[in-house]
């Protein structure tokens, strides 16, 4: 099948990279011809790198290499079956896209944007036949990660999702249906990994250091929040908080952080710049957590039953079925467990209480315990 991607950076040449590994010819386009030719140059670095360590042959490599070509030449797109969006989050920037794509491609041609948390019906809209249009996100680095949310448009033909979740599947990938809200699955679900870790450092109970550690040695995740933020890129991070923020409606849980804000401003984006919230330069002192264990263990059992209580949320006003929930945390973000299985770990009626004491101390929307736990808390009530 012929694919097109549009956007040649590092999640449009990842996806162009699982396409032709499946056996797609692949055409990236990009509208910046340095932007094409750096990328493709990135590409062959790539390939070298994974033969060199023996993860690819040079014949598996080079029939790769073979089936993806790099253009600025957006015509090339035309004779594509599917084409993939992977540009700046800019809602009037991608309907743009869309809106030039319809003028170039096949009526037959699946239209998919890689959004991470923009309004897919608001894409859709952008053009004469919606019906095409749906989601497919992938997550950074799209050749390593194992999970792909797809997204209907409120428009969007039924056949069109079915052959979507099919050719996830036949990439390698794992398909999870995700309605059409505010940041999916993940991006909603994972809100409070960053934004409860941001409070908690704001309110002055710990510093980063000790709420990675926190979450690390007693979560069991691989990461802790403020060493993702600065792995991810405040620039980024922040923009999608505050996207999912402003869509749904200011949910006081998806509040941005004045800290991270402050970050951004002042080009402290993480590690790429050199500095975020740990200092990246040689010369800088390596930060030393607390080895505080009741301190962290507060840490950790807070930020958990926030996540958890999202989950539920998630479940609860139907964004993804329960199973298709926890594998988008465990696949999508790496997270050691599921979060609606960790919380039965725990018990939900535990959970709930948590979340009440949390809105009992703080009296905030923020803090209000998901009718989905209430519930089934007293259904398991002896």
């Amino acid at each position: 099948m012929k694919t097109g991607i549009i956007g040649s950076g590092a999640m449009g040449s990842g996806i162009a990279q699982v396409l032709a590994g499946a056996g797609h010819e692949v055409t990236v386009y990009d509208n910046n011809p340095e932007a094409v030719l750096k990328a493709e140059a990135r590409l062959k670095d790539t390939m070298a790198l994974l033969t060199a360590k023996g993860k690819f042959t040079q014949e598996k490599a080079s029939g790769l290499l073979s089936r993806i070509r790099f253009v600025p030449d957006f015509d090339a797109l035309a004779d594509a079956s599917l084409i993939i969006e992977a540009i700046v989050e800019k809602l009037e920037v991608k309907q743009a896209v869309f809106r030039e794509l319809e003028e170039i491609a096949s009526p037959e041609c699946a239209l998919a944007t890689n959004t991470s948390s923009l309004s897919v019906t608001a894409i859709a809209a952008a053009c004469a036949h919606p019906g095409r249009v749906f989601g497919l996100h992938f997550f950074n680095p799209a050749p390593v990660m194992q999970l792909v949310e797809v997204i209907p448009a409120a428009q969007t033909d039924r056949d069109r999702i079915k052959r979507a979740v099919s050719w996830v599947k036949e990439w390698g990938k794992i398909p999870v249906m995700a309605r059409n809200t505010p940041g999916f699955i993940v991006n909603r679900v994972a809100r409070p990994f960053y934004s409860e870790a941001l409070r908690i450092l704001d309110e002055g109970l710990a510093d980063p250091a000790t709420i990675d550690r926190a979450m690390t040695h007693f979560g069991g995740f691989r990461m802790g929040p403020f060493a993702l933020m600065d792995f991810i890129g405040h620039d980024v991070n922040y923009a999608v908080t505050e996207s999912v923020y402003r869509a749904s409606f200011h949910e006081p849980r998806y509040k941005p952080s004045f800290t991270q804000k402050d970050l951004v401003e002042a080009g402290f984006l993480g590690k790429k710049a050199g500095r975020g919230f740990y200092d990246y330069r040689p010369e800088a002192p390596a930060p030393v957590p607390s080895e505080d264990g009741a301190l962290g263990q507060m840490i950790f059992k807070r930020i958990l039953v926030m996540l958890i209580n999202e989950a539920a949320d998630a479940l609860h006003f139907g964004i993804a079925e329960r199973e298709d929930i926890d594998l988008a945390m465990t696949k999508g973000v790496n997270y050691p467990k599921g979060l609606l299985a960790w919380a039965e770990e725990i018990g939900v009626g535990e959970c709930a209480r948590m979340m009440d004491e949390l809105y009992d101390f703080y009296r905030e929307d923020r803090y209000r315990c998901s009718p989905w736990l209430r519930k089934n808390a007293l259904q398991k009530a002896p």
